[in-house]
């Protein structure tokens, strides 16, 4: 008896016809943009739309009657989560069987129990279960069926048991020799920027992200690391920091922030944007952001951007502005000297934009505020307002003037001065959006007040 590929509609086909549609692409392309293409072009592009054809076919010829047998298979080859025959059999930590993709789907939504026994996971390491493997694979063929073949079993992600055996042998490289740990380290950078599923990977093992940074912690200093190496451990870094499942994760790995932090303080310029670049996408979990403020790492980041490289300046003020959206690390960035580093870089015309957007989130805070004051920052935001065609800039410039109104009223002489010249209050106040319209409403408002209560004294 011929056997049936029962799992022709599987992954493994998709992946399959995904892989013949990129090959036609490259085939028309050669067709449409060569007058002079090669015959043998046409006669690959029949082959090709041929054979996926036939995958095509193949998919939906899986017959009623194999369906009903494989719906009838032994309770144990089930799968708990999806009823359906298992593919790739793991065994999670409370000892319970379940097909990969399924239970995997299960973790990635954030839970940390057994979905049978309810019970809390010590960790999310799956185990491949090799004897309901073979029982499945000896069912299979018993009926004239090809039994699902692990190495090519594909998940939803793209992710094969080869790959997953690949991504385990790179991680133990690193803790080998240097040629091994630079060869594995490059690898998993590019892997981790190309496949999203790589990313996804590094959840599945606690160890993980520990083994990758072996070579960095091995090393009391950022200086004793070879460059080339120490680059692709924080750029393989940056990559999983990308994945949302991921961003706890990575930055609740003791050792993971206080080597960003060395990075920052001691790396190549590329070393140090790709650092500043990962706290950024760890900080958008608030647990994270607090993680972050704690660990003093605010400090670093306004020295590299008082250092003011134009390859690291953005990744910088975004990690910095992100930060600050939490109450308390307004008042460490503020401690650490984020308003003077922002006011000399403003008053050079650089990165206004973004300086702008951090120095109105940090203005909240008192003591922001009493240093703008001595920086003659007032003077400075009355210009910008005054020049700028950004709405955005205006606004943040008129929200920043707003608190200082109202807690410096040693400032207001500056701003009548600016309303007599030019206008520039009232003219945000007609013009701008509706949040500049009110803060500058309030300060108009502030000043008329103070003008009337002279005259009446």
């Amino acid at each position: 008896m011929a056997k049936t590929g029962v799992f022709d509609s599987d992954p493994m086909v998709i992946a399959k016809v995904t892989e013949f549609k990129k090959e036609l692409q490259k085939l028309f392309t050669i067709i449409v943009d060569d007058d002079d293409y090669p015959i043998h072009t046409l006669d690959q592009t029949i082959h090709t739309l041929s054979a996926l054809k036939g995958l095509k076919m193949n998919k939906r010829s899986l017959s009623f009657k194999l369906r009903q047998t494989l719906s009838s298979c032994p309770d144990e080859f089930k799968c708990p989560l999806s009823k359906e025959l298992m593919r790739d059999p793991v065994i999670l930590a409370t000892g319970q069987t379940y097909d990969r993709l399924f239970i995997q789907k299960w973790l990635k939504a954030g839970n940390r129990t057994c979905p049978l026994t309810q019970q809390v996971l010590s960790h999310t390491i799956l185990t491949p279960n090799l004897l309901v493997r073979e029982m499945i694979s000896q069912w299979c063929k018993s009926r004239g069926f090809e039994s699902p073949d692990p190495v090519h079993y594909v998940n939803e992600e793209g992710i094969t048991e080869a790959d997953r055996d690949h991504f385990l042998s790179l991680l133990e490289k690193m803790s080998l020799a240097l040629p091994e740990q630079k060869h594995a380290a490059r690898e998993l950078r590019l892997l981790t920027k190309r496949m999203p599923s790589f990313r996804a990977l590094f959840g599945e093992s606690i160890d993980a992200i520990p083994q990758l940074l072996n070579p960095l912690s091995a090393s009391k200093s950022g200086s004793g690391i070879h460059p080339d190496l120490q680059e692709d451990v924080i750029t393989t870094l940056l990559n999983l920091s990308i994945h949302d499942n991921n961003k706890k994760l990575v930055a609740e790995t003791p050792m993971v922030i206080p080597l960003l932090m060395e990075a920052l303080r001691s790396g190549t310029i590329e070393i140090r944007t790709n650092a500043a670049a990962a706290l950024f996408t760890l900080s958008a979990l608030d647990s994270n952001k607090a993680l972050i403020g704690k660990s003093g790492a605010i400090k670093p980041l306004i020295d590299l951007l008082e250092e003011g490289n134009p390859l690291a300046m953005k990744d910088v003020a975004s990690a910095i502005f992100t930060l600050c959206f939490l109450h308390e690390n307004r008042g460490r960035a503020v401690r650490d000297g984020v308003v003077k580093v922002i006011m000399k870089k403003i008053a050079n015309n650089v990165l206004v934009d973004e300086l702008l957007a951090i120095l109105a989130i940090v203005s909240t805070h008192q003591r922001a505020v009493e240093e703008m004051g001595e920086l003659g920052t007032v003077p400075c935001l009355l210009r910008i307002m005054r020049e700028s065609i950004c709405e955005r800039n205006k606004e943040n410039c008129i929200a920043i003037l707003h608190v200082i109104c109202f807690y410096d009223r040693t400032k207001w002489k500056a701003m009548r001065e600016e309303e007599n010249s030019y206008g520039t209050i009232s003219k945000l106040a007609r013009d701008g959006t509706s949040r500049a319209k009110r803060k500058a409403n309030g300060i108009l408002e502030r000043l008329n007040r103070g003008v009337n209560l002279t005259h009446t004294a």
